[in-house]
């Protein structure tokens, strides 16, 4: 018998310990039932845990820890249960989707269908019951050359809708002849917006009104507040939410997916997915890996991170403390400091020893919020969960930075109120946030229904600030703000039997192309990396710049993806493009001593590219909404 001792005082020293001593494959996880006494103040821990390990390697128990504290502690006792389910049904597919014109004041090529899939793919009642999955379809504009099939669309999340996203931004994406060779397609994943929408019985005015007053929780009051409407929340979707609930994870999704591929009449698959959708499309590639055509995954999240956590983490740490988008947040925002400065006040409006100014800024928000009056007259206040939300918004669009410059030059000097409004809602603008389009109306129980369905989470809220406190501590601003987003899991009431975990290391008919900024704040780049080398047959395009996914950053990136979608052509290995233009307008990437990029060097197709990082940036920003 082998024994582990691990002595700590941290959270982090704790999931070390888990990281250490568990594997997978040599571990029987189908009978494991772990019981695991938890302190609730990780600074107090001072003996966790034994390990012993029987010969076999099939049973673990934890039979001691010891903590030196007067605060009770919280029994956890998580069971894993993995069901990678056979996408086949082995029923006969329906009729081809029956496309009709619609939203055509918008675009008068724009056509809508739905298809029927399944609603339980382990189902094994003779009628199943099945939903009705909305689709949107721009048809392929060149009539003069060979159509590629059908190009589908998942746009992030999760909870987006890809209905609304081609809708919207169809006619913007990739470039004239990728548009002439493909029918783009949108659809509306199960339980979302067009598709059976999850609304846990809630009207659109319901759910605003259960919204707490802040983006996340700083006290502990407010902490507390979370947590109830969390339960509240919970209670309302184990009673009324509807069928769906219990069968929207991602691999579900990816079911869906290939029988709308069939639906659509093409052999194997083309996609792109952004953000969540990277997920989608590394699942996909995983249980079809030889219906894989063209499948670029960009913005791309770790998928064992996302999913189970590395060892045991996904008992112990939320899914959104374990992806590292604080980290990345922080990393960014010391790349908008870094370059704010070098651009100086005729580049940047922050410009001067800006790091130590915005935490001054932050300190003082906190202690008193700036009061601000919208251009509609709505007057709000710029508190520090805002402000923190704010800057994580802006962290995803590079292209934005000058006028979040202005909103935190323009809040420090106390301008009036009128006039941070004003600036406040042009940057909201600029990410596309502000603009009307109809709403998502069950984006929230849509987000959550997808994230702790695919994911493993600690069973106990009280985890959550822990890691909140934790995470800030160790990675600035932004641990609370991305923590929290994943609370509501604690509890969530819907099942994950349907889920894929792994692993995610198909050989794929066709190669994956797979691409990220080095500075993404949302899916760090080292999650791109982790997906290239999991795929044997993936190549890994880096964007030496910043924001969240790759569209209209870069030339060299985009014309790389748009001669992959129409013949398969990969970039060399370790390809690495620059961003067309820096931030500030200084210089392309990290050092001082790169080359100077001046205003023409912008692609030509700009304009398109920035509706494009506008609807991408709304799709993946429900939250703040």
């Amino acid at each position: 018998m082998a024994f582990f001792n691990l002595y700590g005082n941290t959270l982090l020293q704790l999931k070390h310990l888990f990281l250490l001593h568990w594997d997978r494959h040599l571990i029987g996880i189908h009978d494991l039932a772990i019981p695991l006494l938890l302190c609730r103040d990780v600074n107090n821990i001072r003996q966790v845990v034994n390990l012993n390990f029987d010969t076999k390697g099939t049973i673990m128990k934890i039979f001691k820890q010891v903590c030196k504290l007067s605060l009770s502690c919280v029994l956890l006792t998580p069971l894993l249960a993995f069901a990678n389910v056979n996408a086949d049904t082995g029923k006969k597919l329906p009729a081809k989707i029956d496309w009709q014109p619609c939203y055509t004041e918008e675009n008068p090529n724009l056509l809508c269908g739905q298809y029927s899939v399944p609603l339980d793919y382990q189902s094994n009642k003779k009628n199943p019951k099945t939903i009705q999955i909305a689709l949107v379809k721009l048809p392929a504009s060149d009539t003069t050359q060979k159509p590629l099939g059908s190009l589908f669309i998942n746009p992030g999340g999760p909870g987006a809708s890809g209905v609304l996203f081609v809708r919207f931004a169809g006619q913007y994406l990739f470039n004239q002849e990728v548009r002439g060779r493909y029918d783009l397609i949108g659809f509306d994943p199960r339980g979302i917006h067009l598709s059976h929408a999850v609304t846990c019985g809630l009207t659109i005015e319901q759910i605003t009104q259960a919204i707490p007053p802040f983006e996340f929780p700083v006290s502990r009051k407010e902490e507390k507040q979370q947590l109830n409407i969390n339960k509240t929340l919970n209670s309302l979707c184990a009673k009324n939410g509807n069928d769906v609930m219990d069968h929207m994870t991602t691999a579900n999704v990816a079911r869906d997916l290939d029988l709308l591929r069939q639906a659509v009449g093409d052999e194997l698959l083309n996609y792109v997915g952004y953000s969540y959708g990277s997920y989608l499309g590394v699942t996909y590639a995983n249980l079809f890996p030889q219906k894989v055509g063209r499948l670029v995954v960009d913005g791309v999240l770790d998928p064992i991170e996302w999913s189970t956590g590395k060892g045991w983490s996904g008992w112990i740490e939320p899914v959104t403390t374990r992806l590292e988008s604080d980290k990345n947040s922080m990393a960014t925002l010391n790349e908008f400091f870094r370059l704010c400065d070098l651009a100086g006040p005729t580049g940047c409006s922050f410009a001067g020893n800006s790091a130590a100014r915005f935490d001054q800024l932050i300190k003082r928000l906190k202690a008193q919020p700036q009061p601000i009056i919208l251009p509609d007259g709505t007057n709000i206040e710029l508190t520090y969960s805002l402000i923190i939300a704010e800057t994580a918004r802006a962290m995803y669009n590079s292209p934005s930075w000058s006028s979040f410059a202005d909103l935190i030059a323009f809040t420090e000097a106390q301008f009036p109120p009128q006039v941070i409004g004003q600036q406040y809602s042009q940057l909201r603008n600029e990410f596309g946030v502000e603009e009307i389009v109809p709403p998502l109306d069950n984006s929230f129980f849509a987000f959550s229904a997808v994230l702790c369905s695919d994911s493993d989470n600690p069973a106990q809220e009280e985890f959550w600030p822990l890691w909140a406190d934790e995470s800030d501590k160790q990675n600035g601003y932004f641990g609370r703000f991305w923590t929290w987003g994943s609370s509501i899991c604690a509890n969530w009431p819907g099942s994950k039997k349907s889920r894929f975990t792994g692993p995610f290391t198909k050989k794929t008919k066709n190669p994956v192309l797979v691409a990220s900024t080095l500075f993404d704040p949302a899916t760090p780049y080292s999650g791109a990396k982790t997906v290239a080398r999991l795929l044997p047959n993936s190549r890994l395009l880096t964007v030496d710049g910043w924001g969240h996914t790759t569209p209209g950053l870069s030339g060299c990136a985009d014309n790389i993806t748009f001669q992959y979608l129409l013949n398969g052509s990969l970039p060399a290995t370790n390809t690495v493009c620059e961003q067309d233009i820096a931030p500030f307008y200084i210089f392309n990437n990290a050092s001082a001593n790169k080359r100077s990029l001046q205003r023409s060097d912008a692609t030509d197709h700009a304009s398109d590219s920035n509706e494009v990082r506008k609807a991408i940036t709304r799709s993946n920003q429900q939250r703040f909404n």
